[in-house]
């Protein structure tokens, strides 16, 4: 009896190590939802009449999109928690430092700074 109460322990314990937030760096650039899950701001920017991404992404979140960091490499799109403090980013490479909420999907944004 002991025992499965021990391996319940263990398996209850690892699942809630598993839920909690990954912390670390991310990098990719500060885009709208729409265009990221396009993976490029080509097809907006058609239709926006925009001259470049800051102008794509803003105008898009301004018709109800919402700010994302969008990682290239993976091709990852993560929520952000408060897209106040992207704004000023839009269209950029930047590097965050968070944490991941996987649960939730919300990358949870410490500090931003623009990629070199």
């Amino acid at each position: 009896m002991k025992q499965i109460s021990l391996l319940t322990l263990l398996l209850a314990a690892s699942s809630y190590v598993f839920t909690q937030d990954k912390g670390g760096t991310f990098a990719g650039e500060i885009m709208d939802k729409q265009c990221a899950q396009m993976g490029s701001h080509d097809n907006m920017m058609k239709t926006e009449g925009a001259k470049d991404a800051k102008e794509c992404t803003l105008a898009c979140v301004k018709n109800g999109g919402s700010f994302v960091l969008f990682d290239p490499q993976t091709k990852k799109v993560y929520r952000i928690d408060d897209e106040k403090k992207v704004r000023e980013y839009a269209g950029e490479r930047v590097q965050i430092t968070g944490d991941y909420d996987k649960d939730a999907d919300v990358l949870h944004i410490k500090t931003i700074t623009r990629a070199q």
